[in-house]
């Protein structure tokens, strides 16, 4: 249940702020928010990351369906997958539903957030993907250590039916 909470909110916050830009702002406006630094700069985007495969909107559409459905079955049916696993798909699979209700809804990404030293712009959808993939990494790289230490701490087999 807690997982549907997370995924909730991010698409909430990514709609939301996305509405708010829409509302607000004219596609190609940019406003200061910390000097040159960090900006909200409106754009749409009709691609996939950095605005790749912008001419095959079908593709957009089916391939984040396949996904987000395979990645909560996962989440949902998976009962002894380490929590820091479950929430990063979450965040996966919520970022990606936040995109793809823009692709349906206006074939287009709207995107808004600008920093001088990352040149593509996004969204809050965007930050859910990459802070999920992040920390899909770590688990992957450190996932072992941390689940003999849930181990060791308890007894037998780590608890990540959560």
């Amino acid at each position: 249940m807690v997982y549907l909470i997370v995924a909730i909110l991010v698409v909430v916050a990514d709609q939301a702020v996305k509405i708010l830009v829409r509302s607000t702002m004219v596609q190609g406006d940019s406003v200061s928010v910390i000097g040159d630094f960090f900006r909200i700069t409106y754009i749409n985007n009709r691609g996939a990351a950095l605005g790749m495969f912008a001419s095959n909107n079908k593709m957009l559409l089916a391939v984040p369906v396949v996904i987000i459905i395979s990645i909560m079955l996962f989440v949902f049916l998976h009962r002894y997958t380490h929590p820091m696993v479950k929430y990063a798909l979450t965040l996966v699979a919520a970022g990606g539903f936040g995109n793809l209700i823009d692709r349906t809804l206006f074939g287009q990404v709207t995107d808004m957030f600008s920093f001088r030293i990352f040149p593509p712009i996004f969204n809050v959808a965007d930050i859910a993907v990459t802070v999920g993939c992040i920390l899909i990494l770590i688990y992957a790289l450190f996932g072992e250590r941390m689940d003999h230490r849930a181990a060791g701490a308890g007894k037998g087999r780590p608890k990540h039916g959560r």
